[in-house]
């Protein structure tokens, strides 16, 4: 191969990685509502699965930024969400989140992955969409990874509550 064909072919690399990011960090991610700087999810109970809307008035479930407080604040279920913006995954279950609401008696506590290094160590997680149960003290109760063809919020709830 000659010295200007594998420059050109170099060019061309260059230009296809600088657009898959461009497209990437450009991308709209879902729209969320904050209230003081947390994430908080739509309407919805413990008795109305997933999915479907909760009865006017009825109490609903948090979906909040992680915090140093955030655990010791949950009320009922603790569910540490490690997600990343650039995982579709992630992207995908907090869709679902925002759309269907959490469950009364459940809080989830999105962590970013990239940014909690400390967090990751501390619970032993090393694949972004990683979901830990964790009691009121943050000591971990269970860990569930939800990958694979049933990628659904609905799956995480059923298997850690």
């Amino acid at each position: 191969m000659n010295r200007r064909t594998l420059i050109i072919l170099l060019a061309l690399a260059i230009l296809i990685i600088a657009a898959v990011v461009g497209y990437a960090v450009t991308r709209p991610l879902a729209e969320t509502a904050t209230v003081g700087g947390a994430v908080v999810s739509g309407p919805s109970n413990s008795s109305t699965p997933v999915g479907e809307s909760a009865a006017p008035g009825a109490r609903s479930g948090e979906y909040v930024d992680y915090s140093p407080t955030a655990v010791a604040a949950a009320q009922g279920v603790a569910l540490l969400f490690f997600h990343a913006s650039w995982c579709p995954s992630c992207r995908q279950i907090e869709s679902e989140i925002l759309d269907q609401g959490v469950p009364d008696g459940v809080t989830i506590i999105k962590v970013d992955y990239d940014s909690h290094q400390d967090l990751r160590q501390e619970y032993g997680v090393t694949i972004q969409t990683t979901f830990v149960k964790v009691d009121s003290s943050g000591n971990e109760i269970e860990k569930f990874v939800p990958y694979g063809g049933d990628l659904s919020l609905k799956l995480v709830l059923d298997t850690l509550t």
